[in-house]
């Protein structure tokens, strides 16, 4: 499992009966999470001082419970990268801090090149991939189906400085943006993705992973220039195994292009514990 460090704004402070103890900056929040299937005793004070806990409901959804002040927007940095964080819905804050080990990865591998990598970002969120790849010097298009998701990450890479780099933004359908790409014969550097379990497109278009991945990976793969550097697949799906992830890119995205692929877990260190919590598998295609 690789898993983040250097994050000093995130700690993963204690897990507990299905929930997490989190400090995100100065905000402590405890969120849900069913992976947490242990249960001891609450020693750490910040259980009971929290800022809000997130409640699941038995009907689906949830709802905070803010318990003393929480900002409606704050932020937190990683290295030079800055995040804007707000309570959403379904227990979210707009980023997901495990996924530094991936912004740290794919900056090293742009670093290394002697010229400007472009990159594409598909279901790119609220930029945290994008804006890594910005400030390693990358040409960046970032697609996401949401407009509220975009216009988000526009403003993370305002608050880190990076506004004024070669980046697109775009809200599209994730499969439909690819399909025209091809047609215009473009290509890209390096791929990332993190496509969800089930979403909608701008059109109310339906996704659902496990019908479409292959047909999203055969199509992205053909997106790779003949100098590509690494394609990078994220998957928070528990029904996908890691191994039919690998399988999957090998297949459809590495094909004879030689390099590495590797899957492995990756997760956030419990301080409380000296244990390690998995959050999703990344597939990594590396020349």
């Amino acid at each position: 499992m690789r898993t983040v460090e250097g994050f000093n704004d995130y700690e993963l402070i204690d897990a507990d009966s299905g929930e997490r103890l989190e400090r995100w900056g100065e905000v402590i929040l405890i969120r849900p999470d069913p992976q947490v299937i242990w249960q001891n005793s609450r020693t750490d004070k910040r259980w009971y001082s929290a800022n809000a806990v997130y409640h699941r409901s038995q009907s689906g959804g949830g709802y905070w419970e803010r318990l003393k002040s929480v900002p409606d927007v704050w932020s937190i940095s990683y290295n030079n990268l800055t995040f804007r964080l707000k309570p959403m819905g379904f227990k979210h804050t707009g980023l997901f801090p495990e996924q530094a080990v991936n912004w740290s990865l794919a900056k090293e591998l742009i670093e290394k090149e002697n010229r400007e990598i472009s990159v594409l970002n598909l279901f790119a969120y609220t930029g945290g991939a994008t804006i890594a790849c910005l400030e390693a010097g990358a040409a960046v298009t970032h697609v996401d189906a949401s407009k509220g998701m975009v216009q988000w990450a526009k403003e993370n890479a305002a608050a880190s400085g990076l506004a004024d780099r070669n980046v697109r933004w775009l809200v599209d359908d994730c499969m439909k943006f690819v399909k025209r790409e091809i047609r215009r014969g473009k290509k890209y550097d390096a791929i990332i993705m993190d496509p969800p379990s089930y979403g909608r497109g701008p059109g109310g278009e339906v996704w659902k992973l496990e019908q479409q991945l292959g047909e999203l990976l055969e199509e992205t793969g053909k997106l790779l220039s003949d100098d590509a550097i690494f394609f990078f697949l994220n998957s928070y799906t528990g029904g996908l195994s890691p191994t039919i992830l690998n399988y999957m890119v090998k297949r459809h995205v590495a094909g004879k292009r030689g390099g590495e692929i590797f899957t492995d877990e990756i997760g956030l260190n419990i301080t409380q514990k000296g244990i390690s919590l998995p959050c999703g598998n990344t597939t990594v295609w590396k020349r």
